[in-house]
């Protein structure tokens, strides 16, 4: 059996300062899978720029100039994490055997790919890499992190528990993912959806070697409310139920104040009426949002317009200097 390409595609979004650190690591964890026979020696890193201001491209293309294994994609402006990954994925399925997606700052656990790489030749299309345990997250990051996992479970989505976008997937399964064409993009649902046999490695998250996090809470909260609404319709299920709940109780609430109305036990209720009123309001509202957020989706997604633009890549030379070369 031939050894399989990998492609390990790693989004950067202003990582100037973690580049120069985590780079090598990346490079030698390729030489060790090939020098272990795992993996072809035509394996390659390859960064994806999700539209950086700072020099992060700069380093990439210096990096593919003195290594051959370093290679690199530039987006035409910022489009997001999810989206940065995904054109990685495309970029990739046509070009290796087996690509794994991590992040450039170095938490996820490299040395994670040795297992990975392992369950894919024992036969494992799709290989997860999943946190083992969260003691170093803050109480409120666990709590949340975790609650937005089982909240996902709740609401029919599937998703693996404490997975984020650490995770091998082979090229057989990237072609099917290349025929889910949504604008709205939450991978770590998308995936699962595909099928195709999985499994799952347990790593410890380190943190950051330099630098800052892209990711703050905002964006944390945007990509788990983008989530839930990309893959499940159960909040509006939810809202209706809701809505046929509290109607029945306005209904026997009328039919109660008739009844009072008619016997003359009326009370004037003014704070009563009003917590009703403002409670009812603010459930029309929150209804309305997620309608809204529903309607929002649609409209995007009937626009189709391309979830990414790729404006350079690193071997775009060698390929115009080849081209020249076989036409002269």
């Amino acid at each position: 059996m031939a050894r399989p390409i990998l492609w390990i595609v790693i989004p950067c979004y202003n990582e100037e300062q973690v580049l120069p650190i985590t780079a090598p690591l990346f490079r030698e964890k390729l030489r060790e899978l090939t020098e272990a026979g795992k993996i072809s020696e035509n394996s390659r890193v390859l960064f994806v720029n999700d539209g950086s201001s700072d020099r992060t491209w700069d380093l990439i293309r210096d990096m593919a100039e003195k290594d051959e294994h370093f290679i690199g994609i530039c987006q035409s402006r910022n489009r997001g994490h999810q989206n940065a990954v995904l054109a990685g994925l495309m970029e990739a399925k046509d070009r290796c055997d087996i690509t794994i997606s991590i992040d450039c700052d170095g938490q996820d656990d490299i040395n994670a790919m040795d297992r990975m790489v392992d369950a894919y030749l024992e036969g494992a299309e799709i290989v997860y890499g999943v946190r083992a345990r969260r003691d170093k997250d803050t109480f409120f990051k666990r709590f949340t992190a975790e609650g937005f996992y089982k909240l996902m479970k709740t609401l029919g989505a599937e998703v693996v528990f404490n997975h984020a976008d650490y995770r091998l997937i082979s090229a057989r399964v990237l072609q099917h993912l290349a025929d889910f064409e949504e604008v709205n993009i939450f991978l770590r649902g998308m995936v699962p959806l595909v099928g195709f046999s999985s499994t799952t490695v347990s790593y410890d998250r380190a943190g950051r070697l330099a630098g800052k996090s892209h990711y703050p809470l905002k964006k944390m909260v945007a990509l788990a409310f983008n989530g839930i609404t990309s893959l499940s319709v159960k909040p509006i299920t939810l809202i209706t139920t809701a809505g046929i709940g509290f109607s029945l109780i306005g209904l026997i609430l009328m039919i109660w104040a008739v009844v009072r109305a008619i016997l003359g036990q009326t009370v004037a209720g003014w704070a009563s009426t009003i917590c009703i009123i403002c409670l009812l309001g603010g459930i029309q509202l929150i209804s309305l949002g997620i309608l809204g957020q529903y309607i929002g989706k649609t409209y995007l997604e009937t626009k189709r317009r391309p979830r990414y633009i790729i404006s350079a890549r690193t071997w775009e030379k060698e390929e115009r200097r080849y081209l020249e070369d076989n036409t002269n």
